[in-house]
């Protein structure tokens, strides 16, 4: 009998010759897949290790920050329209960075673990937080130039439950445009358990595709600069302010906004008709990571930029600190004079 050639990783396997002797043939590992090394499925590669370190980190800042918003815009500040906006936004983005540790594990695993409804479920979530997010950017910026061009109706006419009923309305909608997601979403069991989308063809793919970038980037994004820029122009045409800072403000949100969500969508895409090039893989993993890195520059663009925000999150760290020297020390008075130096150096640089 002649000898088989080497293939690959080997195995050896029974067989009996024409003596009806038992001998042994080499099996490749293409063979039987279950052979291959089991350290495969780690995380090795650069572009896994990126991804998972990135997305962690994300996670921590994430909600660390947002949990800091949620705290101060909900129990510290007095209610009104900014502190909803605020609190909204921190929670759509907390729930957002809370669910990015399924990836992680889906990522160095290479395996789905959690089972369909989670499957279903996280990326619903992962939708949801995107347009529920955005919308609320928009409501923001909306906000702020209905402030600074029609000062005297905004005092009369903006109340906390109205901005309430915006928000609800806006997560409702969010939850409609998120919901094929869930459709299409599904557990596949081959070599490894994947959670994936199902096929579908191609137009409604790019339907959906489509419905993301328009509702999810494009409007959101027009929105935002024509508010912005009308805000500018009113502030110099009514000489509002002689500082830049504001302008250098405006133009880091904008830039933050197109920074983080234009590669999620050209990705989104270039995937259709390019999926497995390497340039559409690259620019999926920061593309990815950019869109929920969002989650966590929320917080610092956004609520600790205010002027009351910083107020009460100076006087929350001021608590803090002076209830450790109160401990250490046993003085009596150090946590008010504390609190009333922050507020003093927080008014006099704002």
């Amino acid at each position: 009998m002649q000898d088989t050639p080497w293939t690959g990783r080997q195995s050896t396997g029974p067989m009996t010759d024409s003596r009806g002797t038992m001998t042994s043939i080499p099996v490749t590992a293409a063979e039987y897949p279950d052979f291959k090394n089991q350290s495969s499925a780690l995380c090795t590669d650069v572009k896994c290790v990126i991804y998972s370190v990135a997305n962690v980190i994300i996670f921590i800042l994430g909600i660390a920050g947002n949990s800091l918003v949620i705290w101060i815009a909900g129990f510290k500040m007095k209610k009104s329209v900014i502190a909803t906006w605020y609190l909204s936004l921190a929670v759509s983005d907390f729930i957002m960075c809370s669910t990015l540790l399924f990836g992680v594990v889906q990522k160095v695993t290479d395996e789905w673990i959690f089972g369909l409804f989670l499957c279903k479920f996280r990326y619903f979530i992962k939708l949801i937080n995107m347009y529920s997010s955005v919308f609320i950017l928009v409501f923001i910026s909306v906000d702020r130039c209905i402030l600074v061009m029609f000062p005297v109706w905004a005092r009369n006419k903006r109340t906390v439950r109205k901005a309430a009923v915006i928000i609800m309305l806006a997560w409702i909608i969010s939850a409609a445009l998120s919901s094929p997601e869930t459709i299409f979403r599904d557990i596949v069991h081959k070599q490894k358990t994947k959670c994936v989308r199902k096929d579908i063809n191609e137009q409604s793919h790019i339907a959906i595709v489509s419905c993301q970038f328009i509702f999810g980037f494009v409007i959101p994004f027009l929105i935002i600069v024509i508010c912005y820029v009308l805000i500018m122009r009113m502030m110099k045409f009514n000489q509002m302010t002689t500082s830049k800072k504001p302008f250098k403000i405006m133009t880091m949100l904008i830039a933050a906004f197109l920074i983080c969500w234009l590669p999620f969508h050209l990705y989104s895409f270039l995937k259709i008709h390019y999926k497995g090039f390497n340039f559409v893989e690259v620019l999926k993993l920061f593309g990815v990571i950019l869109a929920n890195a969002n989650s966590c520059l929320n917080p610092l663009l956004y609520a600790f930029m205010g002027r009351d925000f910083k107020k009460q999150c100076y006087s929350v760290l001021s608590n803090i600190e002076n209830a450790i020297e109160e401990e250490e020390e046993g003085q009596e008075g150090v946590q008010g004079t504390a609190i009333n130096n922050s507020e003093e150096s927080i008014s006099s640089v704002v």
